[in-house]
């Protein structure tokens, strides 16, 4: 197969811990064609959705942490997203009118003929914070809102509340407050914009002591094995971007019902590969823009996620 990577510049790629680069490897070794470009390089042009691309061979190693070259590009070629067996959006976050402009893009290739994963209306229409609202049952209690009124109403009916911004990433933008309310007027004042900009509270969850975990679901399926990233020191965010530590754990029983309910719905909308975030009995985040913790899950406990991952990559594209 001939495989596109929308993504971010490689030369940032940090391959020992990647997860694209873990997708790529493992297709790499399969003899699939690796190409790759970035959200700018796609282009409409005469009613046609194409890119410039570059194919690219792998040199590096994922056990050199800091390799100076990991790959070799060829020359830079445009033509249609048509050309290639699958294309993957792996572009990491923000979600902003750029990347809902890519997704534009890439749904009009997909109606040309192109098999584009994630499907670019199914990234484009999920929250990634919101989206548990379809699965109540797994919810701790949350409120989303931009009325500092309930804000306020919720921390008092629950003394301990977690706030975020509902488009940060890697734990950007998130505060504790406790039942004494200390600063709270002012954090929903900043999140909030002074009201113009909705966020969401939820009631604080005690087991982030033993890590937000990633759940992995690949073709509708579930990993075998999340990943817990453990708050460190003072800190109340587990993410690994926050300087949480990974520990990959088998799935509990819990795990795996929140799993087995959730996959098949997202499946059927064109996610193939989705990121749910749990902190103990309770699911707190549906990630599908670009889901890691491959490598992290691969290490430390054999299974190979990216063989799993490129398996149903194959059966998607086929």
């Amino acid at each position: 197969m001939k495989i596109l990577f929308i993504a971010d510049p490689l030369d940032h790629f940090k391959i020992y811990k990647d997860s694209t680069y873990a997708m790529m490897a493992e297709a790499a070794r399969r003899g699939h064609e690796i190409h790759a470009c970035e959200p700018f390089e796609l282009a409409l042009a005469s009613g046609v959705v194409e890119a410039r691309t570059r194919q690219i061979t792998l040199t590096g190693d994922h056990r050199n942490h800091e390799p100076q070259v990991w790959f070799r590009a060829d020359a830079a070629r445009i033509g249609p997203l048509t050309d290639f067996d699958a294309v993957l959006m792996r572009k990491d976050p923000p979600f902003d009118m750029e990347y809902v402009t890519s997704t534009w893009l890439l749904e009009m290739a997909e109606r040309a003929g192109a098999k584009v994963f994630n499907r670019p209306r199914a990234i484009r229409d999920h929250s990634e914070k919101l989206a548990i609202g379809e699965f109540p049952q797994f919810v701790a209690p949350t409120l989303v809102t931009r009325d500092a009124g309930r804000l306020r109403a919720f921390h008092a009916e629950h003394h301990d509340v977690i706030l975020k911004p509902l488009d940060g990433m890697g734990g950007m933008g998130i505060f504790r407050v406790k039942d004494d309310a200390m600063n709270l007027g002012s954090i929903i004042e900043t999140l909030s914009d002074n009201g113009a900009r909705t966020i969401m509270a939820q009631r604080f969850i005690p087991e982030i002591v033993e890590g937000d975990k990633r759940i992995l679901l690949i073709g509708g399926k579930a990993v075998p094995f999340s990943l817990a990233r453990i708050p460190q020191g003072t800190e109340v965010r587990g993410n690994l971007a926050a300087g949480g530590l990974g520990v990959a754990k088998p799935l509990s029983a819990r795990d795996i019902e929140i799993a087995d309910t959730v996959a098949p719905v997202l499946a059927e909308r064109g996610l193939l590969l989705v990121g749910l975030d749990s902190i103990g009995a309770w699911l707190t985040e549906i990630n599908v823009t670009s889901p890691t913790c491959f490598r992290e899950i691969m290490d430390q406990t054999g299974f190979d996620v990216a063989a799993m991952f490129i398996d149903a990559l194959e059966a998607a594209a086929n």
